[in-house]
């Protein structure tokens, strides 16, 4: 959920209640366990300990190709809703639908451009089935008000490189490391403090003597108004996302701070009770075909492909030159431990979530350990 840095937690309140008022399904008894049996081509290297979060742990990976498909036995139209069809994070589900890797698994995927303001109250009414986005305060907020909502699936972490985080003005002869933000610090941001990026923010802050509590977010009106207002003094630090952080990369006064942990997906695909309760055999079969697309196309230094970047040119609409301007990601489908916890602590010191839920509440691996065969 992205709202303005002015809007209060009552506002993500609302979205559940009008979800609710529209026929919303809320959470039943609990599903019944699958059998979960060997999966060739994945093998222990297919999944790790989730509470492992060392920054250099290498991903989940299977074999190129695998996990193989297992069609269902009849064709299935399932609806995916992400905020963009352009930007890299939507990759492997464009892919996926130009590659057939989906139809592989006979799946019809439907991707339909949506904020996630609109997606929540569909997701939970089962009128769309799948969010491919981060989990959000509306997230949390929705599965507090008693939505069958579920983070089943992990996306990315930045590249070793990346520098996409904060930045900020620099005195002349004072180190990044030293610097210290005073209370009232106007931080520009694009989206609000129901964003994921208020969890590396916070913890970027807080090595610089301040929290999301003390300084002042300013609302920025597009990506080229970040650079602009770090360069003309109008806020003292903001989030520069990919590629805009290369313009302020050795520019004399400005400094990366930091940004999302490497090792920590902060998003992926979140399912609603139509892939969860109503049809789990879609639900499987859809984080299957997102893990073999992982394992075939986003493995490894993936952008030193020509002709991958190439077609992920034609299926976002980006220009190669843009695709490669940053280091690859690193892509992951594994969910760390406690990560939902660190995200709501972040959305309640913001003001966007009222109280945290259980990350057995929030998070659901099971999906993709039938996927791989693996018995948590």
């Amino acid at each position: 959920m992205r709202f303005p840095a002015t809007v209060p937690v009552i506002a993500a309140l609302a979205l559940t209640a009008a979800a609710c008022s529209s026929g919303a399904t809320t959470s039943a008894e609990p599903r019944k366990a699958r059998p979960i049996t060997p999966v060739a081509g994945c093998g222990a290297g297919s999944w790790s300990d989730p509470a492992e979060l060392a920054q250099d742990r290498k991903p989940a990976r299977c074999d190129k190709g695998t996990p193989a498909a297992r069609p269902l036995a009849r064709k299935t139209k399932i609806t995916v809703a992400a905020s963009t069809g352009s930007a890299e994070f939507v990759a492997p589900v464009k892919l996926g639908i130009a590659n057939g890797e989906f139809g592989k698994e006979n799946l019809e995927v439907e991707f339909k451009q949506l904020g996630v303001a609109d997606s929540i109250p569909l997701l939970a009414k089962g009128e769309v089935d799948a969010i491919w986005s981060a989990p959000e305060a509306a997230f949390f907020n929705g599965i507090d008000q008693g939505f069958e909502l579920r983070w089943v699936l992990g996306n990315f972490a930045p590249g070793a490189g990346s520098k996409s985080g904060l930045w900020a003005r620099v005195p002349q002869g004072t180190a990044p490391d030293a610097l210290k933000f005073g209370d009232g610090t106007p931080v520009g941001t694009l989206i609000g403090k129901g964003s994921v990026i208020m969890y590396p923010m916070r913890e970027v802050l807080r090595k610089h003597g301040t929290d999301l509590k003390k300084v002042r977010f300013t609302g920025l009106g597009g990506p080229a108004d970040v650079v602009t207002a770090l360069d003309n003094g109008g806020v003292k630090a903001a989030w520069v996302v990919d590629p805009l952080w290369k313009q302020l990369d050795g520019k004399p006064g400005m400094a990366f701070l930091g940004g999302q942990p490497h090792g920590e997906p902060l998003g992926g695909m979140i399912y609603g009770p139509s892939m969860l309760r109503e049809n789990p055999d879609a639900g499987v079969a859809f984080v299957r075909a997102l893990i073999r697309i992982y394992n075939t196309y986003f493995a490894g230094d993936y952008k030193k492909d020509p002709a991958l970047i190439k077609q992920l040119s034609s299926v976002l609409g980006l220009k190669p030159e843009i695709l490669n301007a940053v280091p690859s990601s690193q892509w992951d489908w594994e969910i760390r431990k406690d990560t939902a916890e660190r995200l709501q602590q972040a959305f309640i010191e913001g003001g966007a979530l009222g109280k945290a839920v259980p990350e057995s509440e929030a998070v659901d691996r099971t999906l993709y350990a039938e996927a791989v065969g693996h018995k948590p």
